[in-house]
């Protein structure tokens, strides 16, 4: 028996389909591109250099946006806390050159905002603008206990839609992410279903660095590493040096610096430190995966240790 040949309407949509499965065209099935680079980087075990900045130019904007930072963390511990000039800071940074190149919204050179308030005292109002304004992510300086560092986790998380894979830390973020949305590049929709923290949640694009800067942190460490969402534990050297009562570089200094290394080491969980020209190849070496970069602004000492970084790190 012959079998009928399509014709018309049926078989121009079979030719359709057809192009559409050969082309390799976006589907309901394919991954969209990860959001933020650094997490990007991270997850595939890369180690990643950044820089905690204080100028909030349009000029500095563009000129970290287009650096070879992975990311950058907007001071707002000790500057000013200005929400329209941060917002004013995101949107100058965006490169329309570099979307258009690379083809997807991945933000290479993803902006953390440090805010001021310390885990014993932690404003979740201060984590929701800032969020909302459309940071990647936060940084929370003094976290000394596991309760501090679930509340930060919460505080950046939405609540859980009743079908989440990944309801826990339970969220407290409320919802009104306007700017944020429009930065990202996303509908409001898609906004709140990405913007979560990794990797609490694996897909999430929100990295939240959780500081440890005391004694109380240091002999708290794994209390504190068991909290799922934490995306990097920075250690900050130099208020733990006054925590502890020494100077920095001291025996006891440094060995609370690397019980903090090795704790964060055993649970896989990325450890960060301040570092210059003179130690970040050591610092790396030890196994730490992030470091931070003094910086003002790009000045030669950074890029040369930028570059002595990259060096060190495994391509």
């Amino acid at each position: 028996m012959r079998q009928k040949s399509l014709s018309g309407p049926a078989l121009f949509a079979s030719v359709l389909m057809a192009v559409f499965l050969c082309a390799g065209l976006p589907s309901a099935q394919s991954q969209p591109a990860r959001l933020n680079g650094a997490i990007d980087k991270l997850q595939r075990g890369k180690a990643i250099a950044g820089a905690i900045m204080y100028d909030f130019s349009l000029y500095a904007a563009r000129q970290f946006a287009t650096s070879d930072l992975d990311f950058i963390i907007l001071d707002m511990e000790h500057q000013s806390l200005d929400f329209e000039r941060l917002q004013t800071f995101f949107m100058g940074s965006i490169d329309k050159a570099a979307i258009a190149k690379q083809g997807n919204l991945q933000v290479r050179v993803p902006p953390i905002v440090r805010i001021p308030t310390y885990g014993r005292d932690l404003n979740e109002a201060i984590v929701k603008q800032v969020l909302d304004m459309g940071a990647f992510g936060i940084m929370f300086p003094a976290i000394e206990n596991r309760e501090q560092a679930l509340r930060a986790v919460r505080a950046a998380r939405y609540p859980p839609r009743r079908d989440s894979q990944y309801p826990e830390p339970r969220g407290m973020r409320g919802n009104g992410n306007m700017p944020a949305a429009w930065f990202w590049g996303l509908s409001r929709a898609e906004y709140s279903q990405r913007a979560d923290t990794w990797p609490a949640n694996p897909n999430g694009e929100l990295l939240l660095f959780l500081q440890v800067e005391t004694m109380e942190g240091v002999r708290n460490i794994n209390e504190i590493l068991s909290v799922p969402g934490i995306g990097v534990l920075f250690i900050g050297p130099n208020d733990l040096s006054y925590s502890l009562g020494v100077a920095d570089g001291a025996p006891d200094h440094e060995a609370a610096i690397q019980t903090v290394l090795k704790a964060c080491l055993a649970r896989n969980v990325p450890c960060a430190i301040t570092v210059d020209s003179e130690d970040v190849v050591q610092r790396l070496k030890q196994g730490f995966r992030v470091v931070s970069l003094g910086s003002g602004g790009l000045e030669a000492s950074m890029d040369s240790a930028l570059k002595l970084a990259r060096g060190a790190m495994q391509p």
